[in-house]
């Protein structure tokens, strides 16, 4: 694996090497660094997964490129840090991206649940009163999205699904975030995390979730792991991340951290994430 920045602006496109560009590495309130989304790169084939608050930002600042360039999305959860900016991304393409650019409707990989949340809880307000379709109705979350519904795997012991994008294969699994009560996944807020291509983990937002961690560590040649540096209810700490044998932690980038990370110790982790860099997996 190289860890590479990328010299002008960074290709959507490769030989078909998988790549994680992060455009963003800190916490939800970090002013160090922007929101973790990150972008998956592999041949013709690109996804973007979240677009926080400071992503409308961040994407032309760590790319080089107009967030108009974004074909597809994923999003792994509602808090505004991973969907602040799905609003502006989707109303771009619309009325800039579909019309003067003649760019196709945006594709979003969801499944039917976190659809009906992402849409009635978050988006609606913003998308659905800025005209009238075709039919005359409302806009609706269809006329924005082209949807590719991933396939449900299992459920036990935790909710997994599959979807092969192009060459990109995704394996999406719940994640236990909220709330900072012990509850069981099943009773959790809808949060999802990503394995890529059976080789990369990118935990998304959870708790200090053993089993989860256990679900992959055999399976990942690299884990990207949530990291709060102090104890806290709703993320994994760097404290309990460091309880894990270290045949794992030799194999996880911590990310999604908070400001002031000079100031931490990471002896035995394979580093803290960069944002700006190409993870390319060759």
């Amino acid at each position: 694996m190289k860890i590479v920045q990328p010299k002008d602006r960074l290709e959507l496109q490769n030989d078909g090497t998988l790549e994680v560009f992060f455009i963003g590495t800190g916490s939800a309130f970090a002013q160090e660094h922007y929101h973790t989304n990150f972008l998956i790169v592999k041949g013709n084939d690109h996804i973007l997964v979240d677009f926080g608050a400071t992503g409308p930002i961040a994407f032309p600042t760590t790319t080089g490129r107009p967030v108009t360039d974004v074909e597809t999305l994923f999003i792994t959860h509602s808090h505004f840090d991973h969907v602040g900016g799905v609003e502006y991304l989707a109303l771009l393409n619309r009325y800039v991206g579909m019309t003067a650019l003649e760019r196709p409707k945006m594709k979003m990989i969801i499944n039917e649940q976190y659809q009906r949340i992402l849409w009635e809880m978050t988006l609606r307000g913003g998308m659905e009163w800025n005209e009238v379709n075709r039919e005359g109705e409302r806009l609706t979350f269809t006329d924005f999205f082209e949807i590719i519904r991933p396939n449900l795997r299992t459920s036990v012991p935790r909710e997994v699904w599959e979807v092969q994008y192009g060459s990109i294969k995704l394996e999406i699994f719940r994640t236990n975030h909220l709330p900072a009560q012990p509850f069981p996944w099943q009773q959790s807020f809808v949060t999802y995390g990503v394995f890529i291509d059976d080789r990369v983990f990118i935990s998304g937002d959870t708790v200090f979730d053993t089993e989860l961690i256990g679900m992959y560590s055999d399976r990942a040649e690299y884990m990207f792991h949530d990291c709060s540096f102090m104890p806290n209810p709703v993320h994994a700490s760097l404290p309990e991340l460091r309880t894990l044998p270290d045949e794992v932690k030799k194999k996880i980038f911590l990310v999604h951290y908070p400001d002031k990370a000079d100031q931490h110790d990471f002896t035995g982790f394979a580093g803290l994430t960069k944002q700006g860099y190409r993870y390319v997996f060759d």
